[in-house]
């Protein structure tokens, strides 16, 4: 029989060890790791800031081509939209009718010459049979205006013979300026001056140089030739201040011809606030074609300004407030409120100086470009930086087209 004592103890340690045999230690919880964000740091760029347009362009010289003389279209001398020089025959009349008018004058000339020859005799035994008193005044006076008619009627003649040599030479109708001649409105066969009217017979217009048209508002052409008036103070007008433009086609990327304005009209229209602008360019290569739409721009400022531009897909919004997600040196998410400036071509945003609520943008700072879902303000960060960081546009002029521009429109998003 186990003693009374020995059963307590023995109850007592069986219920000291019951809660040791059922206790695990409490597993510990890993923490996730801070997301990966591409960061990079502000591109300094110099920009040049400008205004953007719509226009067209026109021709410097359009030509309608006519013929002269009346007849019928022997040959068609060119094809259809092909480049010709001036004094090129374009259409051949039948040049049988003025070859035969031009003959006949010319038959006309030799009667009036030997009636001529036979009147100067007349006119010289009048003469001397009036010195022998055989012959009356009256009787010399005749005999000198037969003379002088006839000769009068030679050079007249004469000139009737020039003019039908110039119908001669009217039968092959030629291109009076160089250019790209439109399609033959009318082909072989067909009787020119038919009805009377001048007919059009095609259009040349010339290719180099063209004309560029667009409407600029009042102030903004005073602004263009104040700036360009500080390099030229001696220029006198639009075309001596040679305020330069960039243009491209609807299907160019960016900008890239330009040329300069050479005109504006002389009233600005009441109705709009706008004034007609002309510019000159070239086009040696013929693809820019009279009546095309076209886009402008003309630079405001009239040196390069240094600005600091970020990718615009790293721009986020709160409200009214536009800001970036910058990671610190301990590799922190920060918070950067900024102002925003135009969105260029390139896909960059310009970033304004400091002001009001936005704090300024320093060039060490790393902004994220790509991962801001991930990131979280005063939250650490995985920061994944470029191999090389995007070089300094050096200057507008240097620059891509249409990368180191900014716009005169787009302002803050």
């Amino acid at each position: 029989m186990i003693p009374r004592s020995h059963t307590v103890t023995f109850v007592a340690l069986s219920l000291a060890l019951v809660p040791l045999a059922g206790c695990k230690p409490a597993a510990t919880r890993a923490e996730p790791p801070p997301p990966k964000v591409t960061v990079q740091q502000a591109v300094q760029q110099e920009l040049v800031d400008y205004d953007q347009y719509h226009g067209w362009l026109d021709a410097v010289a359009t030509v309608d081509v006519r013929a002269r003389v009346r007849g019928h279209i022997q040959k068609v001398e060119f094809t259809d939209g092909q480049m010709v020089k001036a004094g090129q025959v374009l259409f051949q009349l039948d040049p049988r009718p003025f070859v035969a008018d031009a003959e006949r004058a010319k038959q006309q000339i030799r009667i009036y010459k030997a009636q001529l020859a036979r009147a100067e005799t007349e006119e010289k035994r009048v003469k001397e049979l009036f010195a022998k008193g055989g012959a009356a005044d009256k009787e010399v006076d005749i005999a000198v205006a037969a003379t002088e008619s006839l000769r009068a009627q030679i050079d007249a003649q004469t000139q009737e013979i020039q003019l039908k040599e110039l119908d001669v030479e009217y039968a092959g109708v030629t291109a009076p300026i160089a250019g790209r001649a439109s399609r033959a409105m009318l082909t072989t066969g067909n009787l020119v001056n038919a009805g009377g009217a001048e007919q059009v017979l095609t259009t040349i217009t010339t290719i180099d140089p063209v004309y560029l048209y667009f409407y600029v508002d009042e102030r903004s052409l005073q602004r263009y030739q104040k700036v360009r008036a500080t390099t030229q103070p001696r220029a006198q007008g639009v075309r001596e201040l040679k305020i330069p433009l960039m243009f491209g086609l609807e299907t160019d990327d960016g900008y890239p011809r330009s040329g300069f304005l050479d005109f504006a009209d002389n009233r600005v229209d009441p109705t709009t606030g706008t004034i007609l602008v002309r510019g000159e360019v070239p086009n040696p290569d013929g693809k820019l074609v009279s009546g095309s739409s076209v886009r402008v721009r003309i630079p405001v400022t009239g040196a390069a300004q240094a600005v600091a531009t970020v990718p615009d897909v790293a721009v986020l919004s709160d409200q009214d407030r536009k800001y970036l997600l910058l990671v610190d040196n301990k590799n922190i998410v920060q918070r950067r409120d900024v102002r925003l400036g135009k969105l260029l071509d390139d896909g960059m945003r310009v970033i304004l100086p400091a002001g009001g609520n936005a704090q300024p943008l320093r060039p060490d700072d790393w902004l994220i470009v790509d991962g801001l879902q991930a990131a979280r303000v005063n939250y650490a960060a995985d920061p994944v930086r470029p191999a090389t960081q995007p070089a300094k546009v050096a200057s507008a002029a240097a620059s891509p087209a249409g990368q180191a521009v900014s716009q005169n429109h787009g302002g803050d998003r």
